[in-house]
Order: C-alpha cells, then structure tokens, then sequence
C-alpha cells in the first residue's frame, strides 16, 4: 500500500468536497509563516526521532505498535472534516460509520443488537460498564480478580462501589471457587471477568463465571480490552486456542469492553463497549437544550458518558473492517500470526540454556526470567534489569522489552527450586502483537542469549 499516494487521494477528496460547498474561507488570524512552520516542524520531527521503535519487532515490551496505513487513511481523510459523533448535528456520516463498526463487534461477540459505542479509551469504556452495573444493581459490591487491570478498583472509587477481590490460580486466572465463595452472601452486584490481563494475557474462566454469577443473581461485565479480537480464533482449525470456551460465554455476559487501539490495527484512542441488553439506554438520559434536533433517531452521545468523540475513529475503524473483516482468515489472521510467534518462542526459552519460561501464554503475551546461576528471588530480579537495560542499550542492535513485577510466592510455586528472599520480583515480558514477529523471534532468542550470557 503506497501510504503517501493514498493521503494525497484523501486531501485532494477533502479539497473537492470543500469546494462543491463554495471553497475553504480563511481567515488571517489563523495564518503561519512558512519560514515559522519548518523551523517549529523541524524541530517536532526531531523531537518525535526519540520514540521507540513500536513498529519494528526489535520492540518487543509493551502493548504497543502503531496503526495499519488504512486506519491512517480512514483516520485523515475524516479527520479533515473533524466530526463530533456525540451527536448527529456533529458528525451525520461518522455516526453511520460507527453505527455499523459496533454492530460488528457485537456479532463478533456474539451479541445479536446490543448498544454499544466506541471511545476514547478502554478506561473510559470499563467506566461506562461499571457505571451501568452500579445503576443496574444500587448498593451491591463488584468482583473481579487480583489480576484485574487497575481501572477497575479506580474507577469503583470514583463510582462509590463497594469491591471485593476474587483470588487468582498460579496462571493469573480468576478462581471460579474462590469466586462462588463470595457470591454467597448476596453482596455482589456484578462480576468482571478478564480475557487477557495486562499483565501475562491470562484469560479468566468467562464459561465458569457465568454461570456462578447469573446463579447469585449478579451480572457479568467481561474487559477483554487487550484480548477481544482473539474471538476470533476461539474456532481455528489449528486450534491456536488452547480453550474456546471462555471465548464463547461471552456471548452470555451483560457488557464487553474491547480496544480496537490494540489488536484492532487502530490508532489511540478507540475504545468499544457494549451492552447486550439495550435497555441500558435509560441509564444514560440526560436532557440537551442545544443538540439532538437533527434526528429522531437516538443520538450516540444519549447512550454515552463522554460527550465530544472523534468522528474519525469511526471512520478509520470501518475502514479497516472493510479490509480486514472480523473472521479468522480477516483480522484474525493478523493475530494468528503473533500467536504462533508466542508460542514458538515460548517452546524456545522452555529448551533455552540462558532463560526459563515463566509460563505459557494464553494469548501472545511471554514471560521469561534469565537463568541464574543463584536460584533466588533476589538473583533473579537483578538479572531481569540487566537483561532489558542491555537490550536497549546496543546502538547498533537494540532489543526493547518490557518488565512485569509478580509476587514471589507466586514464582515459587512454578518453579520450586527458587528461594524466596524478597516477596516481589521482576521479569522479562513481551507482547508479541505485529505480526512480524512471526518471522523475527528467532532472531529476537538469539540477541537476547547473547545478553544472558554475559549476565550473573
């Protein structure tokens, strides 16, 4: 795809659109100097050169890598216009674009017509469920794991909601027993299940939890922020997925939340979240003196918390989509190949001389803890440091990793000849979410051998 061929196409479009309506009209306050401009430009590219490499499989650390060259399309072409989809007033086509973007999520999931809406961010869209939970079911707690991602203990602050903390198995998954444990009493209102932590990308046991919840009388919100659009494999041939089940009960939840900015090849900040039962809608009224007057039709800024939200994610999203449908040979091919990465490189540090597997991943997320020759905690902890300071140090071949600090005892339990000495340690953890790496992990386990070696 030539990317400058095409924005050119989607500036030259904007031109003649702006045209049919009688030409841009300017104003000389909002003129620059070109002279000004490269000099505040140049020095913005300059600045911009000291990013990470998120693009290349040498970063192999944090969720993180940037949008396909269609989302920027999608993205510029109605960024041009910079629609508004609370509301049609503001944005009539990008409200249409979104409409049918979620209701491919929500098939996705297997909701049949839920009301849904993209965000800004997995935070706000996590916000917005357990906002409904707590209108849905006043004065009772919400559940969800020790592995949970922080937003949801932050925001039941900011909400006023009572939590309880549901323990976790030594993969990070939430306990269904410990789980039904709390369901006793009545007190919960809502259960969060997670289908890929932040953390290791463990996937909660969506298909155990339904039932425990729905049989206390209590609700099931699923944040599968980062691990969403692996719903997509749950049916693969290959059997990529070592479980479908979890990926199917989520078609019997109250709420999902997924990331389109992860997975979804979309640029910050695209969030999603979706409700199964419509009638949620009520939670959101609000009265507008001064929008909702173009339409009848219900406005997306009434089912919403937020207000104003960029048109062009929408428009970048339902571009996408249309190249890479959500079906396993789709999109799903795309996260296929960062799967099989995983676990090729899971089965190359599990035989590896210098490292060992923390375990093994769920999704595409490794972990991995250098092999010392000291099998402490503490020993271990230091090895981790200077294993991703020296990867990202080589100037000529810098590896970017990232750490995930875990509870000793935790390690202790998967691997019994370590001592613990200290009760938190670090270690190696990488997201493998290009596709790319598919082909560069075996490069990627040699550089990092050759570190190891020289680490004590």
């Amino acid at each position: 795809m030539d990317l400058a061929h095409w924005l050119g196409r989607a500036l030259a479009d904007h031109n003649e659109w702006a045209h049919s309506h009688g030409g841009r009209v300017t104003h000389p306050a909002t003129g620059v100097l070109e002279h000004d401009l490269e000099d505040a430009y140049s020095e913005l590219a300059r600045r911009l050169g000291g990013s990470y490499p998120f693009f290349h499989p040498r970063y192999a650390g944090q969720m993180l890598k940037p949008p396909h060259d269609v989302a920027v399309l999608g993205y510029l072409a109605a960024m041009l216009v910079n629609p508004n989809n609370h509301a049609l007033d503001g944005g009539p086509a990008t409200t249409a674009l979104e409409e049918e973007s979620v209701a491919q999520l929500g098939a996705m999931f297997g909701f049949e017509a839920p009301l849904g809406h993209l965000t800004s961010s997995g935070t706000i869209a996590n916000l917005e469920a357990l906002f409904v939970a707590r209108e849905s079911h006043p004065d009772r707690a919400v559940a969800f794991s020790s592995e949970a991602h922080y937003t949801h203990a932050r925001m039941c602050r900011l909400l006023g909601i009572e939590t309880r903390i549901v323990p976790v198995d030594v993969a990070g998954r939430m306990d269904a027993s410990a789980l039904r444990e709390i369901l006793t009493d009545g007190s919960v209102g809502t259960v969060v299940a997670t289908a890929g932590t932040t953390g290791l990308g463990a996937v909660d046991p969506v298909h155990d939890i339904v039932v425990a919840a729905h049989s206390a009388g209590a609700r099931v919100h699923v944040d599968a922020a980062y691990g969403g659009f692996f719903r997509l494999l749950c049916d693969h041939p290959s059997g990529l997925l070592e479980d479908p089940r979890p990926w199917h009960a989520i078609s019997l939840c109250d709420s999902v939340v997924v990331d389109p900015h992860k997975h979804g090849l979309q640029p910050y900040g695209c969030g999603a979240v979706l409700f199964a039962d419509r009638e949620a809608s009520r939670f959101f009224h609000h009265d507008s003196r001064w929008t909702y007057y173009s339409s009848r039709q219900t406005h997306l800024g009434e089912i919403s918390l937020e207000c104003s939200r960029s048109g062009a994610s929408a428009a970048a999203l339902w571009l996408t989509l249309k190249m890479f449908p959500l079906t396993a040979d789709g999109l799903g091919a795309v996260l296929a190949a960062g799967r099989r990465a995983a676990l090729r490189w899971a089965d190359m540090l599990a035989a590896s001389e210098f490292y060992d597997l923390y375990q093994r991943p769920e999704l595409d997320i490794v972990t991995y803890i250098p092999r010392t020759e000291e099998r402490r905690i503490s020993a271990i902890d230091r090895a981790s440091q200077q294993v991703f300071d020296r990867a990202a140090a080589d100037a000529v071949d810098p590896i970017f990793l990232s750490m995930l600090q875990v509870d000793s005892r935790d390690v202790c339990k998967l691997m019994p000849d370590v001592r613990e000495d200290k009760p938190q340690m670090r270690l190696l953890r990488s997201a493998l979410m290009k596709p790319e790496f598919e082909s560069y992990v075996p490069r990627l386990h040699r550089k990092l051998e050759s570190i190891a070696s020289g680490v004590s």
